[in-house]
């Protein structure tokens, strides 16, 4: 693993072709290896590719799947979940300047969930 990787943000349009002029992995798009496949969201597909195997990822896997797929009900957490990114992202054109910004502040939101699940039995 690769522990200097960094992801680009580019438009949805653009990443194949950004993918292939980087030697970069095309991740969260139609069709991508790491992206959606049935049931299963693009950080489901990070883990397998990846072979992560830290309990709490996993369990954060399933909140996370819940909140990123139609199965909003798939866990207590999802829906919550769900509703903040939602939140975050409705208000990333006029508050924060690009994705990075984005990122930078929704961070602390899954690093909370992360420790709440390596600390609790409650998100299995």
């Amino acid at each position: 693993m690769d522990r200097y990787a960094e992801f680009l943000f580019v438009p949805a349009s653009e990443v194949r072709n950004i993918a292939e002029r980087e030697d970069a992995i095309p991740f969260d798009v139609e069709g991508a290896e790491l992206g959606h496949d049935g049931p299963l969201c693009s950080f489901d597909a990070v883990i397998k590719k990846y072979e992560l195997d830290d309990p709490a990822v996993l369990r954060m896997a399933k909140i996370v799947r819940g909140a990123d797929t139609s199965d909003r009900n798939l866990t207590a957490e999802s829906a919550g979940l769900y509703a903040m990114a939602s939140g975050f992202q409705a208000l990333s054109p006029s508050i924060y300047k690009d994705d990075l910004a984005l990122l930078e502040v929704e961070t602390p939101l899954y690093d909370a969930l992360y420790e709440y699940c390596r600390n609790t039995s409650k998100c299995e």
